[in-house]
């Protein structure tokens, strides 16, 4: 039997990034918030402490933050031809599991996407002309200078370490000359760049490159916030990806916003709770809150005047088609919109080897690293290349994780004594020049319900659809042989190449970086939400997070979800409250 709990202005589903925001500023703003998170909670000194943070068989290998597959997953299959399996492992990707979710163990590169990625669509269009009828890319209905002074406010929430290219539309030497103009620099320094990153910088120099710091939530300083929050300087340990931050020299949920939001009476936070569905008015046409299920098997209403969708971006699509909101995405016919555009990314890379010189890759940071964006986005000319997008091309010392990490050249044997001795001699030796690519929305890639395979609670697993398309194919044909030219050029003795070829596979580690399933645009025939993220079914339903992406740019995405969760309840504060509605009229 559901039992019914006391009214909340603002019930939150999912406490990571996006949740932790928008409870700060609605708190903030005199709104009684309440947030639900499935995981447990979590915190620094209880969960990942200096003395055990760089554990990598418990965090990594054992995944121990995150999200069980064994109580939840979903399924996947290459193409509608085929039969879905549950992913019983996670692998190519990570869902994070308990407060902060995906930001506690995020490697903290926070670009901001280019101003051309928002209006994808008309963009190339315009330059290009038509996209291939089956490309279902769209604008986001928010642009850049729109959203410019949100991302400079999360920049400054996670004191963010980098060199501005663009200040107020002036150019600056060592920034990215093709960033969208900023009204601010970073806040503070870039972190200090080691043997690898030197050669990089200097190979992609000689070839007529930009080359500048990675963005980076990894401190290179002392930094107060601006709620009162302190990070520590990095200690360049380098468990950042897949691990959490024991020394306070990461930005993340738990350091940047949470402590503070904790103190508020007016907010509250109920771990180990399960959000099942959204409940809707009998008319369908608004949210009375959420039905969730405790660990104890016990069934709560949660009733609110708001509710805002903060999980990962594979549950919130899962939520809304569990509770009927919005038509589930069809591709057969392109009718629908709930799940449509998932999109990932496409990876490569080349591993360079030198012989007497040392890289000590054990000396990292998540973001620690350059990056050349010569060829992201739309900032070279795709005339007769067959694709559009790009990707960007960086050295990155992110750590040497031991269990995790052993290059070898390519003629060393897979297993046995000369492999031990080929790890043995190449482990300080080696680094990689990665290529980081977009993702354009394709009619065949989608998320609905599975029709076979249930979760505990007999509801039906999200399914994915998915597999690398033509574009993603041609982009990487053509950008991982620049990568391959700069790591040439950086001194060593020999290069590997590790092209992205075949079908997507679901099993080796490639990015977290799932988005799409509840796109935002300009019409309800085409986007879940509208341009503040608005459902356009239930005007006091909003949704969060990288599934707002229409397509997935070149970029890590955070810097970006940040932007538009600071854009979207700036919007829920000063305009939907005095005038509760439709903040877009169809």
């Amino acid at each position: 039997m559901t039992k019914q709990l006391p009214r909340v202005d603002v019930v939150l589903v999912g406490f990571g990034w996006t949740g932790a925001i928008f409870a700060e500023k609605l708190t903030a703003a005199g709104l009684d918030v309440l947030a639900l998170e499935r995981g447990p909670w979590r915190d620094t000194p209880s969960d990942f402490a200096t003395t055990f943070a760089q554990d990598e068989l418990r965090y990594y290998w054992r995944h121990g933050m995150f999200q069980e597959a064994s109580q939840d997953t979903l399924t996947f299959r290459n193409n509608s031809a085929q039969t879905a399996l549950p992913m019983r492992r996670w692998g190519s990707f990570l869902p994070g599991n308990g407060v902060g979710g995906a930001g506690v163990h995020w490697n903290g590169q926070t670009y901001r996407f280019l101003p051309s990625d928002f209006v994808a669509r008309s963009h190339n269009e315009e330059r290009y002309g038509p996209l291939p009828a089956d490309m279902t890319v769209q604008d986001y209905g928010v642009t850049y200078e729109e959203l410019e002074p949100h991302f400079d406010y999360f920049e400054k929430i996670c004191g963010i370490c980098g060199q501005a290219g663009n200040v107020d539309g002036e150019t600056i030497e060592g920034g990215n000359p093709f960033e969208g103009m900023r009204s601010d620099q970073y806040p503070n320094p870039p972190m200090r760049m080691t043997f690898s990153q030197d050669r990089f910088a200097a190979s992609a120099r000689a070839l007529g490159l930009n080359p500048f710091p990675v963005p980076s939530a990894n401190m290179s300083r002392a930094y107060v916030n601006p709620l009162g929050m302190q990070l520590a300087p990095c200690t360049y340990c380098g468990f950042c990806e897949k691990h959490g931050c024991g020394n306070y020299s990461k930005a993340s949920p738990q350091t940047t916003i949470i402590p503070v939001l904790m103190q508020r009476p007016n907010f509250g936070l109920r771990t180990n709770s399960e959000v099942l569905s959204v409940e809707k008015t009998p008319d369908g046409k608004h949210a009375t809150g959420v039905t969730y299920v405790d660990t104890s098997g016990e069934v709560w209403f949660q009733p609110a005047d708001i509710v805002i969708l903060c999980a990962y971006p594979l549950q919130n699509t899962r939520l809304l088609l569990l509770s009927e909101i919005g038509t589930p995405y069809d591709p057969r016919t392109g009718e629908g919109v709930v799940g449509k555009n998932y999109c990932y990314q496409v990876m490569s890379s080349a591993t360079v080897f030198f012989e007497d010189e040392y890289t000590n890759g054990f000396v990292g940071a998540g973001a620690l690293g350059m990056v050349v964006d010569d060829y992201n986005g739309d900032n070279f000319d795709h005339s007769g290349l067959g694709f559009i997008g790009g990707g960007y091309i960086a050295c990155g010392t992110t750590n040497a994780r031991p269990i995790e990490s052993h290059p070898v050249p390519e003629d060393v044997p897979r297993w046995g004594s000369a492999w031990k001795r080929a790890v043995r001699e190449n482990f300080l030796k080696t680094t990689s020049v990665g290529v980081h690519g977009s993702s354009m929305a394709h009619r065949s890639n989608h998320l609905d319900l599975d029709p076979t395979y249930k979760d505990v609670w007999g509801r039906p697993l999200l399914r994915m659809t998915y597999d690398f398309t033509l574009n993603d194919r041609r982009l990487t044909e053509h950008l991982t042989p620049v990568a391959e030219e700069i790591a040439h050029g950086m001194g060593g003795a020999h290069v590997k190449v590790n092209a992205r070829r075949g079908s997507y596979d679901s099993e080796p580690y490639q990015t977290t970086h799932n988005t799409g399933g509840t796109i935002m645009g300009t019409d309800p025939a085409s986007s879940v939400v509208n341009r503040y993220g608005q459902s356009w079914d239930l005007p006091n339903l909003f949704v969060t997070g990288a599934g707002l992406f229409p397509q997935n740019a070149g970029y890590n995405p955070t810097g970006t979800v940040g932007a538009l969760a600071y854009w979207s309840v700036d919007a829920i504060i000063n305009r939907y409250l005095p005038d509760p509605g439709p903040l877009v009229r169809p």
